[in-house]
């Protein structure tokens, strides 16, 4: 499959054009991350977010321009985010530093139990409300706590697609939250 041909299918909703565009651009995006950031988890995580992004926004691209430079694009600007994000959250905390604190008994109460267990009752039924492989891929991480690398064996996929694929169901799972 040829580059331009997998981005026409993608903007039709292809999964295996999105599956080809994954594979073929993976490493030049983590690379790019990886010089940027110099953590390998960080990189990978910017790596997910920035397909997630770019998957969801491909209709938005313009042919005139190379895909691996749109992609990078994206990517550098998550990571310019992020970095924006981190530096609001240091200037906010070390303003905190001056003040002390009482410690207060964190442990739950009944009424807290209670109201974990609805929530929980509550997110399953959302979570129900999700396609059956985005609920399996939910499940396998969330709920019986499986690393990428064991859900990709389970489902016999690549680890890179399980990581979108994960990303994809939590986004949706959120606009079903959000929605009520």
């Amino acid at each position: 499959m040829e580059v331009t041909d997998a981005i026409e299918k993608a903007k039709n909703n292809d999964q295996i054009a999105f599956n080809f565009l994954l594979d073929k651009f993976w490493n030049t995006v983590f690379g790019f991350q990886l010089k940027r950031t110099e953590n390998e988890n960080d990189a990978e995580d910017i790596t997910i977010q920035t397909f997630s992004k770019a998957f969801d926004k491909i209709h938005t691209y313009n042919d005139k321009y190379e895909f691996k430079t749109w992609l990078i694009t994206i990517s550098k600007n998550i990571h310019i985010d992020l970095i924006r994000k981190q530096k609001s959250t240091i200037t906010s905390s070390s303003k905190e530093d001056d003040e002390y604190y009482t410690l207060i008994d964190e442990s739950p109460s009944p009424e807290d139990k209670l109201i974990t267990e609805q929530n929980l009752a509550k997110l399953l039924r959302d979570i129900k409300k999700l396609k059956p492989h985005y609920q399996k891929v939910i499940n396998l991480r969330y709920f019986q706590e499986l690393s990428y690398k064991e859900i990709s064996k389970s489902l016999d996929e690549p680890i890179n697609n399980v990581k979108v694929k994960l990303l994809r169901a939590k986004k949706l799972l959120a606009e079903i939250i959000k929605k009520q």
